[in-house]
Protein backbone atom coordinates (compact mmCIF):
# COMPACT_ATOMS: atom_id res chain seq x y z
CA UNK A 1 0.00 0.00 0.00
CA UNK A 2 1.41 3.35 -1.07
CA UNK A 3 2.17 5.86 1.63
CA UNK A 4 2.65 9.66 1.57
CA UNK A 5 5.62 9.55 3.92
CA UNK A 6 8.19 10.50 1.30
CA UNK A 7 5.95 12.88 -0.66
CA UNK A 8 7.38 16.44 -0.91
CA UNK A 9 5.66 18.90 1.39
CA UNK A 10 3.83 21.82 -0.23
CA UNK A 11 4.65 25.32 0.88
CA UNK A 12 1.65 27.19 2.15
CA UNK A 13 0.94 30.54 0.61
CA UNK A 14 3.77 30.28 -1.94
CA UNK A 15 3.69 32.14 -5.25
CA UNK A 16 5.05 30.96 -8.56
CA UNK A 17 6.06 32.55 -11.83
CA UNK A 18 4.59 35.92 -12.70
CA UNK A 19 2.72 36.22 -9.39
CA UNK A 20 5.96 36.14 -7.41
CA UNK A 21 7.71 38.51 -9.80
CA UNK A 22 4.83 40.97 -9.58
CA UNK A 23 5.14 41.29 -5.82
CA UNK A 24 7.13 44.51 -5.48
CA UNK A 25 7.14 46.67 -2.37
CA UNK A 26 5.57 50.09 -2.85
CA UNK A 27 8.18 52.68 -3.75
CA UNK A 28 10.86 50.08 -4.48
CA UNK A 29 13.03 50.99 -7.46
CA UNK A 30 13.10 48.34 -10.16
CA UNK A 31 16.71 47.26 -10.64
CA UNK A 32 18.03 47.85 -14.11
CA UNK A 33 15.50 50.58 -14.87
CA UNK A 34 17.58 53.76 -14.97
CA UNK A 35 15.50 56.94 -14.47
CA UNK A 36 15.40 58.98 -17.66
CA UNK A 37 16.54 62.17 -15.90
CA UNK A 38 19.55 60.37 -14.50
CA UNK A 39 20.40 59.44 -18.09
CA UNK A 40 19.67 63.00 -19.22
CA UNK A 41 22.11 64.35 -16.64
CA UNK A 42 24.89 61.93 -17.63
CA UNK A 43 24.35 62.07 -21.40
CA UNK A 44 23.27 65.68 -22.01
CA UNK A 45 23.59 68.01 -19.02
CA UNK A 46 27.06 67.00 -17.83
CA UNK A 47 28.65 67.25 -21.32
CA UNK A 48 27.02 70.67 -21.78
CA UNK A 49 28.41 71.89 -18.45
CA UNK A 50 31.87 70.62 -19.41
CA UNK A 51 31.58 72.49 -22.69
CA UNK A 52 30.55 75.74 -20.99
CA UNK A 53 33.16 75.51 -18.21
CA UNK A 54 36.24 74.07 -19.88
CA UNK A 55 38.59 75.37 -17.19
CA UNK A 56 36.64 73.75 -14.35
CA UNK A 57 37.54 70.37 -12.89
CA UNK A 58 34.76 67.95 -14.03
CA UNK A 59 34.44 66.71 -10.43
CA UNK A 60 33.53 70.25 -9.34
CA UNK A 61 30.67 70.66 -11.79
CA UNK A 62 27.29 70.95 -10.03
CA UNK A 63 24.97 67.99 -9.64
CA UNK A 64 21.84 67.06 -7.72
CA UNK A 65 22.60 65.70 -4.25
CA UNK A 66 19.18 65.12 -2.68
CA UNK A 67 15.59 66.35 -2.61
CA UNK A 68 13.82 66.91 0.70
CA UNK A 69 10.00 66.91 0.73
CA UNK A 70 8.19 67.83 3.92
CA UNK A 71 4.81 68.90 5.22
CA UNK A 72 3.86 70.61 8.47
CA UNK A 73 0.40 70.09 9.92
CA UNK A 74 -0.40 72.59 12.66
CA UNK A 75 -3.74 70.95 13.39
CA UNK A 76 -1.89 67.78 14.43
CA UNK A 77 -1.69 69.25 17.95
CA UNK A 78 -5.44 68.73 18.22
CA UNK A 79 -6.05 66.02 15.64
CA UNK A 80 -3.29 63.43 15.17
CA UNK A 81 -5.21 61.77 12.33
CA UNK A 82 -4.51 64.82 10.17
CA UNK A 83 -0.80 64.07 10.42
CA UNK A 84 -1.36 60.38 9.71
CA UNK A 85 -3.23 61.28 6.51
CA UNK A 86 -0.53 63.74 5.48
CA UNK A 87 2.23 61.16 6.06
CA UNK A 88 0.34 58.53 4.05
CA UNK A 89 -0.07 60.94 1.13
CA UNK A 90 3.60 61.91 1.31
CA UNK A 91 4.55 58.23 1.10
CA UNK A 92 2.36 57.78 -1.99
CA UNK A 93 3.90 60.84 -3.67
CA UNK A 94 7.54 59.98 -2.98
CA UNK A 95 7.45 56.17 -2.78
CA UNK A 96 9.34 56.28 0.52
CA UNK A 97 8.18 56.06 4.12
CA UNK A 98 8.37 59.52 5.73
CA UNK A 99 10.03 60.45 8.99
CA UNK A 100 7.72 62.07 11.54
CA UNK A 101 9.08 65.45 12.66
CA UNK A 102 8.50 66.84 16.13
CA UNK A 103 8.35 70.31 17.64
CA UNK A 104 11.66 71.52 19.08
CA UNK A 105 10.14 74.20 21.31
CA UNK A 106 6.96 74.71 23.32
CA UNK A 107 4.67 77.55 22.21
CA UNK A 108 1.81 78.12 24.61
CA UNK A 109 -0.22 80.34 22.25
CA UNK A 110 -0.36 77.48 19.71
CA UNK A 111 -0.92 74.81 22.37
CA UNK A 112 2.33 73.26 21.22
CA UNK A 113 4.67 71.29 23.46
CA UNK A 114 8.23 70.28 22.67
CA UNK A 115 8.35 66.76 21.25
CA UNK A 116 4.83 66.77 19.78
CA UNK A 117 4.58 65.32 16.24
CA UNK A 118 3.70 68.12 13.82
CA UNK A 119 4.98 67.09 10.40
CA UNK A 120 6.51 64.52 8.08
CA UNK A 121 9.63 64.58 5.94
CA UNK A 122 11.22 62.44 3.20
CA UNK A 123 14.79 62.67 1.85
CA UNK A 124 15.24 61.28 -1.67
CA UNK A 125 18.59 60.34 -3.18
CA UNK A 126 19.92 58.65 -6.33
CA UNK A 127 17.25 56.91 -8.48
CA UNK A 128 14.25 57.98 -6.40
CA UNK A 129 15.49 61.56 -6.46
CA UNK A 130 15.65 61.63 -10.26
CA UNK A 131 12.28 59.89 -10.58
CA UNK A 132 10.63 62.43 -8.27
CA UNK A 133 12.30 65.36 -10.06
CA UNK A 134 10.97 64.06 -13.38
CA UNK A 135 7.39 63.89 -12.07
CA UNK A 136 7.70 67.27 -10.37
CA UNK A 137 8.89 69.11 -13.49
CA UNK A 138 6.86 67.34 -16.17
CA UNK A 139 3.65 66.33 -14.41
CA UNK A 140 3.01 68.11 -11.11
CA UNK A 141 4.08 71.73 -11.77
CA UNK A 142 2.19 72.01 -15.10
CA UNK A 143 -0.98 71.03 -13.20
CA UNK A 144 -0.71 74.02 -10.86
CA UNK A 145 -3.56 76.44 -11.50
CA UNK A 146 -2.48 79.44 -13.62
CA UNK A 147 1.11 78.19 -13.62
CA UNK A 148 3.59 80.65 -15.12
CA UNK A 149 6.84 79.14 -13.91
CA UNK A 150 8.73 78.94 -10.63
CA UNK A 151 10.54 81.89 -9.08
CA UNK A 152 14.18 82.64 -9.84
CA UNK A 153 14.59 84.16 -6.37
CA UNK A 154 14.14 81.05 -4.23
CA UNK A 155 17.80 80.09 -3.91
CA UNK A 156 19.35 80.18 -0.45
CA UNK A 157 22.76 81.62 -1.35
CA UNK A 158 24.45 78.21 -1.12
CA UNK A 159 23.20 76.63 -4.34
CA UNK A 160 20.01 75.07 -2.96
CA UNK A 161 16.52 75.77 -4.30
CA UNK A 162 13.23 75.68 -2.37
CA UNK A 163 9.64 75.93 -3.52
CA UNK A 164 6.27 75.55 -1.87
CA UNK A 165 3.18 73.83 -3.25
CA UNK A 166 -0.28 74.68 -1.96
CA UNK A 167 -1.96 71.42 -2.92
CA UNK A 168 -0.85 67.81 -2.93
CA UNK A 169 -3.42 66.84 -5.56
CA UNK A 170 -1.20 68.08 -8.41
CA UNK A 171 0.69 64.80 -8.07
CA UNK A 172 -0.98 61.99 -10.06
CA UNK A 173 -0.53 59.51 -7.19
CA UNK A 174 -3.17 61.39 -5.18
CA UNK A 175 -6.82 60.83 -6.08
CA UNK A 176 -8.60 64.17 -5.64
CA UNK A 177 -11.97 62.60 -4.74
CA UNK A 178 -10.37 60.71 -1.83
CA UNK A 179 -8.61 63.74 -0.27
CA UNK A 180 -10.22 65.16 2.87
CA UNK A 181 -8.43 68.53 2.57
CA UNK A 182 -5.69 70.34 0.67
CA UNK A 183 -2.24 70.11 2.22
CA UNK A 184 0.84 72.10 1.29
CA UNK A 185 4.27 70.70 0.60
CA UNK A 186 7.73 72.23 0.89
CA UNK A 187 10.39 70.95 -1.50
CA UNK A 188 14.12 71.66 -1.21
CA UNK A 189 16.45 70.67 -4.04
CA UNK A 190 19.99 70.36 -2.70
CA UNK A 191 22.83 70.65 -5.23
CA UNK A 192 26.61 70.53 -4.98
CA UNK A 193 26.85 73.99 -6.63
CA UNK A 194 28.85 76.58 -4.70
CA UNK A 195 26.83 79.53 -6.02
CA UNK A 196 23.20 80.22 -6.85
CA UNK A 197 24.17 81.02 -10.45
CA UNK A 198 25.72 77.57 -10.92
CA UNK A 199 22.68 75.88 -9.35
CA UNK A 200 20.33 77.92 -11.55
CA UNK A 201 22.24 76.84 -14.65
CA UNK A 202 22.08 73.18 -13.59
CA UNK A 203 18.34 73.24 -12.89
CA UNK A 204 17.61 75.11 -16.13
CA UNK A 205 19.43 72.40 -18.10
CA UNK A 206 17.31 69.84 -16.22
CA UNK A 207 14.12 71.55 -17.52
CA UNK A 208 13.13 73.38 -14.34
CA UNK A 209 10.42 75.79 -15.61
CA UNK A 210 11.74 79.09 -14.29
CA UNK A 211 9.52 82.13 -14.65
CA UNK A 212 10.60 84.40 -17.50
Amino acid sequence: MATEKNAPAKKAGGKKGADAAATVARGAHVKGAKPRYQSKFNDTVLPELKKRHKDTNPMELPKLVKIVVNTCQGEATQNIKALESAAAELEMITGQKPLITRAKKSIASFKLRAGMPIGASVTLRRERMFEFFDRLVNVALPRVRDFRGVSLNSFDGRGNYSLGLREQIIFPEIEADKVDKSRGLSITIVTSAKTDEAARELLALLDMPFRK
